[in-house]
């Protein structure tokens, strides 16, 4: 596949820290709100509203791969904070069309290295906005990271994040999309919603990062267990978008049989439908994305 690795420059917004630059090319067009339509504002409006109720892991979940799809395509979404120095990360990633999207979080977890190096290239393009194509090469697709990538079909990769006081990257977002983007204007947008919309990523997941810990260290022990294995198998396919009727062929069950075990897990959960039931599962971490 042919493509390139676009790096997107907003002079104007460039952090202090950054070394000097040449002189500013008064015939380059700078990223603006007048690069999106009006549908793209609205959604824009809403997002930003939405990231500011986003407290939960499950809040965070069902607004990045909900409402925010609509903003921002993507089949994966990859988390990755800084954590002191020497730096440790911890590593996230979130998705309703890959079976198990832990597999890339586990990946970078696994391969420190690979997480540092994602980051050293974003820094290298002075914290803005990078959009890279696979089989073009860049340092971005590491090996792992592009196997990995490839499996799902994934051929294209917005990366951009949040710089600290320190001049260092914070966290750093990877938006990788199986529709690739194509064209200068398009990929200026694509970069310039990057740029407006991560800030409060970053702010909301954070959020979600502590409210996790409160509710991991005050959750009761006998709520993990309450439901069966079958209902969490039966909960997990739920979680991925399967319907009943889909549900029972994998298991090889009937879709009534199906339905019966989703009554008793709404029950049991003591919600009112299916995406509730998958909302309180990842609150208790019944459920692990």
């Amino acid at each position: 596949m042919q493509g390139g690795c676009s790096e997107l420059v907003p002079r104007e917004q460039r952090p202090a820290v950054e070394p000097a630059e040449s002189p500013p090319d008064p015939d380059q067009a700078q990223p603006s709100s007048a690069l999106l339509d009006v549908l793209q504002l609205e959604s824009l409006m809403l997002n930003l509203d939405a990231s500011l109720r986003v407290h939960a892991r499950s809040h965070f979940f069902s607004w990045t791969q909900g409402l925010l799809q609509s903003l921002l395509r993507h089949e994966v979404l990859i988390c990755v904070l800084r954590n002191g120095v020497p730096p440790s990360f911890r590593v996230d990633s979130f998705s309703t069309i890959v079976p198990d999207a832990a597999i890339f979080s586990e990946l970078l977890l696994e391969d420190a290295p690979a997480a540092t190096g994602l980051i050293k290239v974003w820094k290298e393009r002075r914290f803005n906005p990078v959009i890279c194509d696979a089989g073009e090469g860049s340092a971005l697709w590491n090996d792992k990271l592009e196997r990995a990538f490839g499996r799902a079909g994934i051929t294209q990769m917005v990366a951009h994040g949040c710089v600290g006081v320190d001049g260092e990257a914070s966290s750093l977002f990877i938006f990788a999309c199986r529709a690739s983007v194509q064209g200068t204007v398009a990929k200026e947008r694509l970069a310039y919603i990057a740029r407006l919309i991560v800030p409060f990523l970053h702010s909301a997941w954070v959020r979600s990062q502590i409210q996790e810990t409160t509710q991991r260290d005050h959750l009761p022990s006998a709520e993990v267990g309450v439901l069966t294995a079958r209902e969490q198998e039966i909960l997990r396919w739920i979680y991925l978008g399967k319907s009943n009727g889909e549900v029972g062929t994998i298991l090889k069950i009937s879709p009534l049989t199906v339905k019966n075990h989703v009554q008793k897990i709404l029950r049991k959960l003591n919600v009112v439908n299916r995406t509730q039931a998958v909302g309180k599962a990842l609150d208790t971490r019944i459920l692990n994305p």
